[in-house]
């Protein structure tokens, strides 16, 4: 019987490793070929300390000078004295992986499906060659793709929580011009081969302890497609969570029925999407997703994930940095279309 461990590293490289019943995290670690950090192995030096950010553990033994307890109570721990007590749990180190002989995966497939979502978007669906050899991700990752026919690569969160069938979603915004966007629009065919590497990402969800407010820039909406999806599938989110969806014409709007499945889904999921260049017909918000923020809501201790444009993540953030709101942990990932 086994337990599964994530590990991300702050290169934001991620390995899964299978740890037995009652085996120690580093010896799981090491026995996958991932050589984390270690020196006393007896819990005092604290030279393999990492952060533990979901699932239960039992840890051994801390010594007083290895870690606080400040530091313990925020879920720091020893990788050499922990044991896993739940099926899955997820730490991170902060280390490059390249410290701990760990390197990307690369993956091979064809593309499946270019499904247009909206004018601006579209869901392209990657079939694995190799079913079997397993891409496990935590929800809000990303993967770089190699675009067909070129050298180019580009980066892309996945849009569900987890491989399906082998397959897998990301949402993607078509610029006017765009490698990326341009192979999808004029070139792709189903059958086409395609690769790519991950996960990767430092930006995906931790374990939901207190109310979230979740802020999506056009396709940066993907990450929490895979957030969504996956408190939904595991049934025990009961904190009530806010989805501000921003975009700059109602044209680029994207998964909303989706959005409103996870609605119905979640006790306490409210989305809202606001559009900053609307036309006359538009019916809904106008203005720019920090227009969305309510006071009320962000008064008591929150999470807050970002993801989206620079411009949107450094506006998101000063509006929460300028105004008296509740204590808060942040994350957030900036991309650049192209």
């Amino acid at each position: 019987m086994h337990n599964t461990a994530a590990i991300v590293f702050r290169d934001g490289i991620t390995r899964f490793v299978k740890v037995d019943n009652d085996e120690l995290l580093m010896d799981a670690a090491r026995r996958h070929g991932v050589n984390l950090p270690v020196d006393c192995r007896e819990g005092v030096c604290a030279t393999c300390r990492c952060l533990r950010e979901s699932g239960e553990v039992e840890v051994e033994y801390i010594d007083e000078e290895a870690l606080t307890e400040e530091e313990i109570a925020k879920g720091h721990v020893l990788a050499c004295q922990t044991r896993l007590r739940s099926t899955h749990a997820s730490f991170y180190f902060d280390v490059d992986s390249s410290i701990c002989s760990v390197a990307t995966e690369l993956h091979d497939g064809i593309v499946s499906a270019v499904e247009p979502v909206s004018d601006g978007a579209a869901i392209l669906e990657i079939t694995l060659d190799d079913p079997a050899r397993a891409l496990p991700y935590l929800p809000g990752q990303y993967a770089r793709i190699e675009v067909p026919g070129t050298n180019e690569w580009r980066a892309y969160s996945f849009a569900t929580a987890a491989v399906r069938e082998g397959k897998l979603r990301f949402l993607i915004r078509l610029l006017p011009s765009g490698v990326m966007s341009d192979y999808l629009r004029d070139r792709a065919r189903v059958g086409d081969a395609i690769s790519l590497e991950g996960p990767l990402g430092a930006f995906y969800l931790r374990e939901v302890q207190r109310p979230l407010l979740m802020v999506a820039g056009g396709t940066g909406l993907s990450a929490f497609l895979g957030m969504l999806e996956e408190l939904v599938e595991k049934g025990e989110c009961t904190q009530p969570i806010r989805l501000c969806y921003g975009v700059t014409q109602e044209q680029d709007l994207s998964e909303l029925d989706r959005l409103a499945a996870f609605a119905e889904a979640l006790p306490d999921f409210v989305f809202e999407p606001i559009v900053m260049n609307a036309s006359a017909a538009w019916q809904g918000k106008r203005g720019v997703v920090c227009d969305l923020f309510d006071r009320d809501f962000l008064s008591q201790p929150f999470d807050a994930y970002l993801c989206g444009p620079p411009p949107m993540i450094e506006a998101s953030r000063q509006w929460l940095e300028e105004r008296e709101v509740g204590e808060h942990r942040l994350f957030f990932e900036k991309f650049v279309s192209s």
